[in-house]
């Protein structure tokens, strides 16, 4: 998995093979098509691998949404922003747009697992008082992630920690007010 890795994080998804890959970890086409059915799930394996950002979602509770918001978006933005990184996951992303199988798998291991600790931080403001027990979780995820992918994937504005913080701002501004 280490020379895909590798592979993979230097040229991109279209600029590696498979033959390439198996050449690289020393074996055959066959083993790697044994364990992944196509490119796109051995990439999204090692996106996965190489990805860990040291933050478990479900274990932030700085007893405020916004902070544990910004314990959150503070190494996704780093990772997420890490030149390495961009491509690959713009090229899974499109991915994702082409084939139901790899969009499915996507969703399930990628975005999802991430996501479920993700609603357990606006749960608990909830159960603070914080945040409407009204408040449409998935769509305030969406506005904030939605955002910030949005940025990353057209490259038309810049993706930092400082804009991932206002975004949670404006966020928490529409899904706290009173009207």
């Amino acid at each position: 998995m280490g020379a895909a890795v590798q592979l993979l994080l230097e040229r991109g998804l279209a600029g590696v093979s498979v033959d390439e890959i198996a050449d690289s970890a020393g074996c055959s086409k066959a083993t790697i098509y044994r364990w992944w059915a196509s490119k796109e799930l051995l990439a999204l394996e090692a996106l996965l691998q190489s990805w860990d950002d040291g933050i478990d979602a479900k274990q932030i509770d700085t007893g405020s949404l916004r902070d544990d918001l910004r314990m959150i978006l503070r190494p996704w933005v780093k990772r997420v922003t890490e030149r390495r990184f961009t491509p690959l996951i713009a090229a899974l992303t499109a991915e994702a747009q082409r084939d139901r199988e790899f969009a499915s798998a996507w969703r399930e291991r990628f975005m999802d697992s991430r996501r479920a600790g993700d609603r357990e931080v606006f749960k608990r403001a909830i159960k603070r008082g914080e945040i409407s027990a009204k408040t449409d979780i998935d769509l305030a995820l969406d506005m904030i992630f939605g955002t910030l992918y949005h940025r990353l994937l057209h490259s038309h504005q810049k993706v930092s920690v400082p804009v991932a913080y206002r975004v949670v701002d404006q966020v928490l501004a529409g899904i706290t007010s009173s009207g």
